[in-house]
């Protein structure tokens, strides 16, 4: 599955947050707090189009999560079809992948290195072991870190020194290296600078 490999600071620099969680696209935004380019000291407009705004929320969403375009575009038509508000779906969807579930418990720095870890066959989801980052938890299951894993040098790293907060709806055991999903999240639970209904409102036209 193809997904985004180029320069990190240059999408978060595009979008005007950081997209990735990494500190050199903190660096970059302090810098350089303005788009990539050639002309991208003067390409900011004060009145930006309806359209162009919209489509910078939904880059910020798949960017975020490490999505491409056409599975974004599966998970936005999934939640379309589900009861309740369409948004809150959507990202309710983006918080249940694995990969995400494993960057939020504290167990990866970013959500890349989270999807990494997940492709390696380094978790077991119900004591069953799952290598598909986009696979979908539901509340009740039961993630951890394989036993040969637990020793890995950046693992340790991730917990002792990240030493990340869970979500309300994560329930961190002791050692850090086994996650329950307590509950399914709700908007007031996710972070991320996204607004969904402009989202919503884009893939609607």
């Amino acid at each position: 599955m193809s997904r985004y490999t180029g320069p990190r600071a240059r999408i978060s620099r595009r979008l005007g947050t950081n997209i990735f969680g990494t500190k050199g696209e903190t660096i970059a935004l302090d810098k350089r707090p303005y788009p990539p380019g050639e002309h991208g000291r003067t390409r900011r407009r004060p009145n930006q189009s309806e359209y162009l705004v919209q489509l910078q929320e939904k880059q910020k969403a798949r960017f975020s999560y490490g999505l491409t375009e056409k599975q974004f575009r599966r998970i936005y038509d999934e939640a379309n079809r589900r009861e309740g508000v369409t948004g809150e779906n959507m990202l309710r969807f983006l918080e249940l992948r694995l990969d995400n579930v494993v960057y939020r418990a504290g167990l990866a720095a970013t959500r890349p290195q989270a999807r990494q870890m997940v492709n390696h066959g380094h978790f077991d989801v119900n004591g069953r072991r799952v290598d598909i980052p986009s696979f979908r938890v539901r509340q009740g299951d039961v993630v951890s870190l394989r036993p040969k894993a637990r020793d890995m040098v950046i693992v340790r790293w991730n917990i002792d020194v990240l030493d990340r907060q869970a979500p309300a709806w994560l329930d961190v055991g002791g050692d850090g290296f086994e996650v329950t999903v307590r509950e399914l999240p709700v908007r007031d639970q996710i972070d991320i600078p996204v607004r969904e209904h402009l989202i919503v409102e884009l893939y609607s036209k």
